[in-house]
């Protein structure tokens, strides 16, 4: 059973509209089928869609931190200092 939503639920767009290379928008990760699409989705779908942005971008920012951490690498110089 779904719950009922009181209020509508608003887009989660910022105002920065600009694809990534899987044609995902950078700031909200909607595809632009549901950019275009979202007042004539029904709040459930809206509510699929949220999680859809939020799982991609856990993601994105996941695999950044991957490569960060890859080329982070400490660089350890003992032999140059003078004890």
């Amino acid at each position: 059973m779904d719950q009922l939503e009181f209020f509508a639920i608003p887009s989660p767009c910022q105002g920065i509209c600009q694809s990534n290379k899987q044609g995902y928008c950078f700031k909200c990760f909607r595809s632009r089928a549901e950019r275009f699409n979202w007042f004539s989705f029904s709040d459930a779908q809206k509510q699929q869609i949220l999680r859809l942005c939020k799982q991609r971008r856990l993601r994105h920012h996941y695999l950044l931190w991957q490569q960060h951490k890859r080329s982070f690498t400490p660089v350890l110089q003992q032999g140059k200092f003078n004890f």
